[in-house]
């Protein structure tokens, strides 16, 4: 029994010499032996927390609503402004057409020799009551002879010399400016003074 042990051995012995040494494994031959381990699966970007994104501040329904109150309120003053800007200066064109003829009636009075005529008196009774029909609606002339030139109100279609009145101020009118409730109706046809002429 022991001398088969014996022979087991040297048995042993004689393959190891033919194996060669047995090699020691190394750090790199144990990493090469042991089985890879998988790589530590980085974060998705998903998988990340998200970052802080700035989160839009909540409207402020409390100032939306004021707001919108505000901007109705304008609204209803604007449309009731425009609306009594109708009103008040529907018959504006009409009053307008009406004003050629009062001067025509004007500039045949002016003319006229005898004024106890009784055509003469029906003229300026027809006249007269245009007069009152435009003055009844707020129209009302306007006088320019001897003021300055205003051009939103006067209109100058000439200048003349003139030793009465000064340099830039109105001479006469060939045609007479009217308003309708403080606006410009008509505008005058004026002819303005160029001064005194040279010598």
């Amino acid at each position: 029994m022991w001398f088969g042990k014996k022979r087991m051995t040297m048995a042993e012995e004689e393959q190891k010499k033919t194996e060669g040494p047995k090699e020691e494994p190394t750090a790199e031959t144990k990493a090469d032996a042991q089985p890879e381990e998988p790589a530590a699966k980085e974060p998705a970007a998903e998988d990340a927390p998200a970052a802080e994104a700035p989160q839009p501040a909540e409207p402020d329904w409390k100032d939306r609503y004021a707001r919108l109150l505000a901007d109705f309120d304008n609204f209803k003053k604007r449309t009731a402004r425009d609306r009594e800007d109708t009103y008040r200066y529907a018959e504006a064109d009409i009053l307008k057409d009406i004003l050629p003829t009062v001067d025509n009636l004007a500039l045949a009075l002016s003319k006229a020799e005898d004024k106890e005529n009784a055509f003469v008196k029906g003229v300026q009774l027809v006249h007269d009551n245009l007069l009152k029909a435009l003055k009844d609606h707020d129209a009302e002339p306007f006088d320019s002879i001897g003021k300055e030139l205003d051009t939103e109100r006067m209109n100058a279609i000439s200048t003349m010399p003139s030793d009465a009145v000064e340099e830039g101020k109105v001479l006469f009118e060939s045609k007479r400016g009217w308003t309708l409730r403080g606006k410009v109706l008509r505008v005058a046809d004026v002819v303005v003074s160029a001064g005194k002429k040279a010598e």
